[in-house]
């Protein structure tokens, strides 16, 4: 059944440039900027233009066709000496999504095999290749997940992963989406302080499937659960570790532990390409801050002696908190090493 999701586009390729949707700017305004050039795509991912751990490697698989065509056009013979620099400026754009260094990772094996000739073509498809992958294990997901959640009437999401934070569909929204075609549900989104992606950009996603949705701040979930309107709690990920631990959107560690008190069931959707096999446990996963501004506002100097502010952009919900995690290769439940190293 074709939906009006199938009509956002978070990322574009046309032609000889990458179109970015500054989501920003959403829901007032979509706005596209073109990117022919690897340093515009890294400020797009920097800036928070694109987000989403998989919209973040697919953004940079697209970099890294830029960047090919700027160094094969400059220096046809030296062009794969050169492009290391900008798989490692691409790589320094948002630390915590292993998506990114995943896609980076599959254009290199690729540069690395190539010969002398116009390298463009060839990383091109392989950067659209990770594109329709995604688009496609994102639709395996939803309706893998949707079968989990029964007659469950009240599900919670945090932060965005919908078509936005995606190639397409989403993860813990495309479950939601699917979810919502088999049955009627009431569908709760947080705000996700401090920039408000639920507010902004998983409501707009919703409305635009004719999904109602019910937001809440990120400090009523607690009561909604006591209340007993909520049976699954289905966020994202942006890194998983190898024990099943998840980085993903601050505030979702605390979801995770108001779930288990209510006895309300949690789920983290993610690909496989979300799981870094190298890293044993959450603990070594290295989560971004960004700047106290974004806190302080209008309301206080960033140069204040007294008011300072903390603002990290992930945090990491141990594996025990979590009972599934559905991927495109296979559905985990009650996660931990050995149960996530079947599916690898």
């Amino acid at each position: 059944m074709s939906t009006s999701v199938d009509n956002i586009h978070a990322l574009e390729w046309r032609e000889q440039e990458l179109r970015v949707l500054d989501q920003r700017k959403l829901p007032q305004k979509q706005v596209y900027e073109s990117c022919t050039s690897c340093e515009c795509v890294y400020n797009a991912i920097h800036s928070m233009r694109v987000r989403g751990a998989p919209a973040i490697g697919i953004a940079a698989a697209y970099g890294v066709v830029l960047a090919a065509a700027d160094r094969y056009k400059t220096d046809p013979v030296g062009w794969k000496n050169r492009i290391g620099e900008d798989l490692e400026k691409l790589a320094a754009s948002r630390p915590t999504a292993v998506n990114l260094f995943w896609a980076l990772e599959r254009m290199r094996k690729i540069i690395s095999e190539m010969g002398n000739d116009d390298p463009v073509p060839i990383l091109l498809s392989e950067a659209k290749g990770i594109h329709e992958e995604d688009i496609a294990a994102n639709h395996h997901m939803g309706e893998q997940g949707a079968k989990l959640l029964g007659q469950a009437d009240g599900l919670l999401t945090h932060c965005n992963t919908g078509a936005l934070a995606t190639g397409g569909y989403g993860t813990a929204l495309g479950v939601i989406r699917s979810a919502y075609r088999k049955k009627s549900r009431q569908i709760y989104a947080t705000e996700t302080r401090p920039w408000m992606q639920g507010t902004r950009l998983t409501a707009w996603e919703l409305k635009q499937d004719k999904i109602p949705v019910t937001l809440v701040t990120d400090s009523a979930a607690a009561y909604l659960m006591s209340k007993g309107h909520v049976q699954w709690v289905i966020v994202g990920a942006d890194r998983i570790a190898a024990n099943g631990d998840v980085a993903n959107k601050i505030g979702t560690y605390s979801l995770a532990v108001q779930a288990r008190h209510h006895g309300v069931k949690f789920m983290v959707v993610a690909p496989t390409s979300t799981i870094d096999w190298q890293l044993e446990q959450g603990a070594f996963i290295e989560i971004e801050s960004r700047k106290n501004s974004e806190l302080l506002g209008n309301y206080y100097s960033d140069t204040d002696e007294e008011i300072k502010a903390w603002n990290p952009v992930f945090d990491i919900t141990p594996a025990d908190y979590i009972d599934v995690i559905v991927t495109e290769k296979g559905i985990v439940e009650n996660p931990n090493q050995d149960r996530l190293g079947e599916i690898q």
